[in-house]
C-alpha cells in the first residue's frame, strides 16, 4: 500500500480487496463506486480515492465509457493496520460531540479552538467524516451533523430496531453468506483480539463491527434491510469512535460475533438469530 495514503484510506482499500476476493471477481470485472460505497457504508468519494490507489499499483484500470475495471487480483492484506495521527482527531471530535461541547451545527474555527489543532488537519478530518456520512456541509458556511438526537433513549431505540432487522435477516429464506466473507471476518476479529489496545483502536474496531453487521444484513437478500443497516452504521459511527468500554468489552464483542458465525456456518440460523438478539441486548445495556 502507498506510504502517502492515510491509515483510513489504507483500511478502505483493504476492505475493497476483501470484496474482490469474497465475490470471486475476475480481471475485467467492473468495480462500481456506488455499489462499493453502499456495501462498505461510506460515500463514493473515499471509494473513488481507494480505487485510484489500487490503480496506481496496477490492480485497477480506468476504461473510457466503462469506468473502473479490475486489471488483476490484488493479494489480501491480513495485517491489522495501526491507526494513528488524524484518527486521534476523529476520536477527539467524537468525544466533543458526545460531551455536548460540539453543537449540531459548527464552523471549522470553532473546532480548531476546541481541539487546539491547525486548519489543515481539521479540514482533512471533516472531509473524511463527510465521506463516511457523519456530517455534511451547510449551505454557505460551516458543517452539520447527521445525528441531531444523541440521548440514551435514541440509542436504546436504535438497538431495539436493529434486533428487529438483523434477526429477521438471519431468518430470511434467502439468507446466504460466502465462505470467503466469513473467513475474512474471522481473521479480522482475531486480529483485533490479539492486537494491543490503543487510544485509536476504536476506529478500526468500529469499521470492522459495522462491516460485520452490514454483511449479515446484506446476506438476507433484502435491499431494504441492508439499507436500514447501512443507515444505522452511519448514525452510530461517531459515537462508537469514542469507545468508552475498554478492551475487555472488545473481547466480549468479538467472541459473540465469532459465535454467531460458528452457528451460521453450521446452518443453525435460528440459534444464530437468538445469539444476535442476545448480543444486541447486551450492547444496549452496555451503552447506557
Amino acid at each position: 500500500m502507498s506510504d502517502a495514503s492515510t491509515p483510513l484510506q489504507q483500511d478502505l482499500m483493504r476492505r475493497i480487496i476483501d470484496v474482490i476476493h469474497d465475490d470471486h471477481l475476475q480481471p475485467g470485472a467492473r468495480l462500481r463506486q456506488n455499489q462499493l460505497a453502499d456495501r462498505l457504508s461510506v460515500s463514493r468519494t473515499p471509494v473513488r480515492i481507494a480505487l485510484e490507489m489500487l490503480a496506481e499499483e496496477g490492480f485497477v484500470q480506468h476504461e473510457p465509457n466503462r469506468g473502473m475495471m479490475l486489471a488483476s487480483i490484488p493479494p489480501r492484506v491480513e495485517k491489522l493496520e495501526t491507526l494513528s495521527g488524524d484518527e486521534d482527531l476523529l476520536i477527539a471530535i467524537a468525544r466533543l460531540r458526545r460531551e455536548g461541547a460540539l453543537p449540531e451545527q459548527f464552523a471549522e474555527l470553532e473546532l480548531m479552538r476546541l481541539t487546539g489543532r491547525e486548519r489543515t488537519p481539521v479540514r482533512q478530518a471533516l472531509i473524511k467524516l463527510e465521506g463516511l456520512g457523519v456530517i455534511e456541509r451547510r449551505q454557505g458556511y460551516g458543517w452539520q451533523f447527521f445525528d441531531p438526537v444523541r440521548d440514551s433513549r435514541a440509542r436504546e431505540e436504535s438497538y431495539d430496531f436493529r434486533q428487529l432487522i438483523e434477526c429477521a435477516a438471519i431468518l430470511s429464506p434467502e439468507f446466504s453468506l460466502s465462505a470467503d466473507w466469513m473467513k475474512s471476518m474471522r481473521s479480522r476479529h482475531e486480529a483485533i483480539m490479539t492486537a494491543p489496545w490503543t487510544d485509536t483502536s476504536s476506529v478500526t474496531l468500529f469499521e470492522m463491527n459495522a462491516e460485520f453487521h452490514l454483511g449479515i444484513s446484506a446476506a438476507s437478500g433484502n435491499r431494504y434491510i441492508k439499507e436500514a443497516m447501512h443507515r444505522q452504521n452511519q448514525l452510530r459511527r461517531l459515537s462508537n469512535y469514542n469507545w468508552q468500554h475498554g478492551s475487555a468489552r472488545v473481547a466480549v464483542t468479538c467472541r459473540e460475533h465469532l459465535e454467531i458465525l460458528d452457528r451460521l456456518e453450521r446452518g443453525e440460523n435460528e440459534i444464530a438469530a437468538a445469539l444476535m438478539r442476545r448480543h444486541l441486548m447486551g450492547a444496549r445495556e452496555t451503552s447506557k
